[in-house]
This record gives C-alpha cells, sequence and structure tokens, in this order.
C-alpha cells in the first residue's frame, strides 16, 4: 500500500514510518501539512496518515482534508491526535476524514484500520486474476501463491497498480525503495530477474515484460478457454 505519512514530530515520524515500512508499505514522508498537501496532489496514495498536536482545523488540518478531499482519486484520510474531543474528531470526520485517532492511539489499530479502509475500495471492483496477500506476503493467483521478500513485494505490488502500462525505472525505484535517496537501476533488474526465475518455476500466469529504455510492464496471461482476452503485450 502506498502511504503518506505526515508528522512535525522527528520522533513520532521515525516511529510511524519505520512501524509501517515493516508492514509491507511504500512510505512517503512530510514534516509539515503543506508539503503533504503538495505530495498528495503529484502522486497517488492509497491512504494519507495525518499527525497533529490537536483538533483545530484553523491551523491547516481543515485546509488539508479539503485539498485531500478533492483529489480525482482521493486517499483514505487518517488523522492521529495527540489530544482532541469527541465531538472533534465528529467534526473531522465530517470535514473529510476517514478515521480520527486520539492518543494513546496504536498504530496497530491504524494499520488495521488502513486495511479496512482499502477493502471497502476494493469490495465494489471486480476481482482481480492476480492479487497481494499483505499477511503472507504472497502474490496469488487463484489457488496458486508465489512467496515474495519484502522488496519484492514493493516493485509487483507497483506493477499492479497500473496492470499492462509501462512503470518508469524512477517511479518503481520511489515505491520499492523508498527510505533510500540513490538506487541503481541494476538493482530494479536483480529484483525483476528474481521475479521472473519465480513466477516460471511456479508456473505463474503473470510475467514482467521489459520496456526499452523506459522500465517494467506487468502483463497477465489469461487463463486458458478465457474468451475475448487479449494476449499480452512481448
Amino acid at each position: 500500500m502506498r502511504v503518506l505519512l505526515c508528522s512535525s514530530s522527528d520522533t513520532e515520524r521515525a516511529y510511524l514510518y519505520k512501524a509501517l515500512s515493516e508492514s509491507l508499505n511504500s512510505v512517503e514522508v512530510a514534516d509539515n501539512l503543506y508539503y503533504a498537501v503538495y505530495l498528495a496532489s503529484h502522486e497517488p496514495f492509497d491512504t494519507v496518515i495525518l499527525c497533529a498536536p490537536g483538533a483545530d482545523v484553523n491551523d491547516g488540518l481543515g485546509d488539508a482534508l479539503a485539498s485531500c478531499a478533492r483529489l480525482t482519486d482521493a486517499p483514505a484520510i487518517i488523522l492521529a491526535l495527540t489530544r482532541a474531543t469527541p465531538a472533534d474528531c465528529a467534526r473531522l470526520l465530517r470535514a473529510g476524514a476517514d478515521a480520527c485517532f486520539v492518543q494513546p492511539w496504536s498504530i496497530l489499530e491504524i494499520q488495521e484500520r488502513m486495511l479496512a479502509l482499502q477493502r471497502g475500495t476494493q469490495a465494489t471492483a471486480a476481482t482481480p486474476p492476480v492479487r497481494l496477500d499483505p499477511l503472507t506476503r504472497d502474490l496469488v493467483e487463484g489457488t496458486r501463491r508465489v512467496s515474495l521478500t519484502t522488496r519484492e513485494y514493493l516493485l509487483v505490488e507497483c506493477l499492479l497498480r497500473q496492470a499492462s502500462a509501462p512503470v518508469a525505472r524512477e517511479q518503481l525505484i520511489r515505491y520499492a525503495w523508498p527510505e533510500k535517496g540513490d538506487v541503481e537501476p541494476s538493482s530494479v533488474n536483480l529484483v525483476v530477474s528474481r521475479l521472473r526465475r519465480k513466477f516460471e518455476a511456479h508456473g505463474a500466469r503473470t510475467s514482467i515484460e521489459t520496456v526499452n529504455r523506459y522500465g517494467y510492464q506487468l502483463d497477465i496471461e489469461p487463463e486458458a478457454g478465457q474468451s475475448g482476452a487479449q494476449s499480452p503485450q512481448s
């Protein structure tokens, strides 16, 4: 899951970043609400977590909620507040937040709410032929499962967001290596090579094609006998 984390506290930001990353999330960080809104308007995120000391909508929180809600593919917005009353939380939920937690909040509960919000979004969509299981770190094709490492999982997740469409190497690096500022293209190539070997060994219908001088593309071969399906690009 692609997550944008905003907190002005270095300690809080470092703790949440570590916890979210260890749970197979690709995490981008911001240290203020204005930068968080800028990032959310330029990159797609599944969830935005906004940490704030209080629930005063006049300190920029209300504007941030309104700006995120106006995005074309609006992410789920979760608030983690140091202090707030039930009335404060109700007001923020009406303003556009999807969930509101007040200290002492639990990162485990926040992550479960993130997953629940994502399930609610996916419930209205058709069942995908390929999906990722965050609990087991597996790529799932029907009854077939392929075990993935953390880096492989994030790279496949990025490709799945634009299945059957080219994804730039730079975008894959930002998604699968969010904690590193300088990643060589050879690192991406190495992970892709490992994934190709795994897919072939398990007889998976999923394949990763190279897009010359650009990046990679995830293709899914249709099941045998499936009508009206297009063959994957080479």
